[in-house]
């Protein structure tokens, strides 16, 4: 069985986590992947403290497998969250959109190992410097926001910078992906676009249909020019937002408007006019819907396959 360091670190089974994405990864997703022997993960999104303990609540009704939480630290509740997944017991936090110091003390003194969501070899460093138990090491491959190096470039660049674990993230959705993070590097793997067609997903039906249709060239980067860049399907809203973007005199606010509540559309309503559907390159890969337990099986076990052969290349 494929078993690496972060298995032991966090007392899961398989090295799969599932992405924080907002508005999808809820109570119901994250336990159905602790269930299936990975870390599932909640997304405190932009939620305030109530709703974020309430699925907390959930997840736990549901598993009793370890599962994390995301905070994206750019929330106006980042404070309020904060508190709460210290409160209920949260034993694994995920973060991303800032840094994390401030709040590192009360978590490590509360026993839990945070896992920064990171872009560059710097960053990474810096995580690690704070405290962080490890890091996920993510390629602009991926779907929502992204930085500028690609996958294959940024793992065996972090690992080779820091002395804790790295989980690879970016255009991973199975057994090769998985496979090629190992040999780079890390030591396991999160997966956010090939989680959106998992059954357990409450993600509106029309998302998951764009995913399940989408091929290699379907996902377009939109919002360099306001320096938060999100990767997502093509359709109208993403194509009005880029034209938008090159249109003199735009300014930067009139950008962040036209992007407001664009994903709740696109996750809740299945708005496919107005809504983001944010979601990676490899969404082209993404073919059928699954269990989400059955998911992290088939790519553990064709990870594991594809290792255990890489031998015969070796003459």
């Amino acid at each position: 069985m494929l078993h690496s360091p972060i298995c032991e670190l966090l007392g899961i089974e398989y090295p799969v986590f599932q992405g924080g994405m907002a508005w999808i990864a809820d109570a119901d997703l994250a336990a159905a992947v602790s269930n299936g022997g990975g870390l599932g993960i909640i997304s405190a999104m932009n939620a305030n403290g109530d709703w974020l303990r309430e699925q907390i609540r959930k997840a736990k009704s549901q598993t009793d497998k370890p599962f994390g939480v995301n905070i994206m630290l750019m929330s106006p509740f980042a404070d309020e969250v904060a508190k709460v997944v210290v409160e209920e017991g949260v034993q694994v936090l995920t973060t991303g959109a800032g840094n994390p110091g401030k709040y590192m003390p009360m978590w490590r003194e509360a026993g839990i190992k945070v896992i920064p969501v990171v872009a560059s070899v710097g960053l990474a460093r810096m995580m690690e410097r704070s405290g962080a138990a490890a890091v996920v090491a993510e390629g602009c491959e991926s779907g929502g926001h992204i930085g500028e190096s690609t996958t294959m470039a940024l793992i065996p660049q972090v690992s080779d910078a820091v002395s804790i674990p790295v989980i690879a993230a970016g255009g991973i959705a199975d057994g090769r992906g998985m496979a090629a993070a190992v040999l780079l590097g890390a030591c396991g793997v999160q997966m956010g676009t090939r989680f959106l067609v998992a059954k357990e997903c409450n993600v509106h039906e029309n998302y998951k249909k764009r995913v399940l249709k989408a091929k290699d060239i379907d996902t377009i980067v939109t919002g360099r020019r306001q320096g938060d860049a999100t990767r997502s399907l093509k359709n109208r809203f993403s194509r009005d937002f880029a034209k938008a973007e090159m249109e003199p005199g735009m300014t930067v606010e009139e950008l962040e408007k036209r992007g407001v509540g664009a994903l709740r559309r696109a996750a809740l309503e299945g708005d496919e006019i107005n809504g983001c559907f944010l979601a990676g390159q490899i969404a082209g890969l993404v073919k059928k819907e699954q269990p989400a337990a059955e998911i992290i099986r088939e790519v553990c076990i064709q990870a594991e396959d594809l290792l255990k052969g890489a031998p015969q290349w070796v003459k």
